[in-house]
This record gives C-alpha cells, sequence and structure tokens, in this order.
C-alpha cells in the first residue's frame, strides 16, 4: 500500500482590503483581499467592489475612483511596468506597501496568517469567504 503524501503548505499572510466611503465615520466593508507567502514569492489580490454596499453607506461616493485604487492595488501586485515605482520590488516589499496603513477611502485591515499549499487558490477563498 503506497501513502499518498499530502500536499507541502506554507506559510501566507493576508490583509482585507476595505473601503471607508466617508473616513471621518470610519464605516467600512471589505472589497478585496491581499494574499502573501513567502516560500511560494507570491502576492496577489482579489477584488470585489459591492455597489450596493458603496451606497447604502454614501449614496454619493465616487464609485470609479474606488474602482481605479483597487485597480492601482492589482496592479502593485502584479509588479512589472503597470506597478510603477514598485515595478521592481519583490513579492514581499510589495505586499508591505500594501498593507501600510493609510487614512484614504481604500485601506489595508490587520494582517492575519495561516498555511497553504496554493496561495492563489487561497486568495480565492478568501475573497469568497470574506468579501463576497
Amino acid at each position: 500500500m503506497t501513502e499518498q503524501s499530502a500536499p507541502e503548505r506554507h506559510v501566507f499572510e493576508y490583509a482585507l482590503v476595505r473601503v471607508v466611503p466617508r473616513v471621518e465615520r470610519g464605516e467600512q466593508f471589505n472589497a478585496g483581499v491581499v494574499v502573501y507567502c513567502r516560500a511560494k514569492s507570491y502576492v496577489g489580490v482579489r477584488t470585489h467592489l459591492d455597489e450596493a454596499k458603496l451606497r447604502a453607506l454614501d449614496p454619493e461616493a465616487d464609485a470609479d475612483g474606488i474602482r481605479a485604487a483597487l485597480g492601482a492595488v492589482e496592479r502593485i501586485c502584479e509588479g512589472g511596468e503597470a506597478a510603477g515605482q514598485a515595478e521592481r520590488d519583490e513579492a514581499g516589499r510589495r505586499f508591505r506597501w500594501l498593507i501600510a496603513p493609510r487614512s484614504t477611502v481604500v485601506q489595508p485591515g490587520p494582517v492575519h496568517t495561516g498555511l497553504t499549499a496554493d496561495p492563489a487558490a487561497e486568495a480565492d477563498r478568501l475573497l469568497g469567504l470574506l468579501v463576497r
């Protein structure tokens, strides 16, 4: 009888990406998740802007501006020319830059950790669990 080995799991970190339409009020909702796995040199993001939640918190919110800010997070995760100044930064440095505290409409939440064999699949799972 041959034992089938479980896939190797690695530590990963993640932070939710939150939308705070009116920073002075502090009301927020989750619009994405950034996942980083050092062992795989992976940083990725999944986003989903729920316009109904946005309008409930601020009927006059700039949805296009928020989508643009979420797009910037996506480009930084991808790296390369589209990432701007982060173009040549390694995955960990891009993740740390993205999770730095901000007082803007799109903000990172606290960092959490876990174990995964597939960080990209983990990003999909967390988006479904915590954002959608």
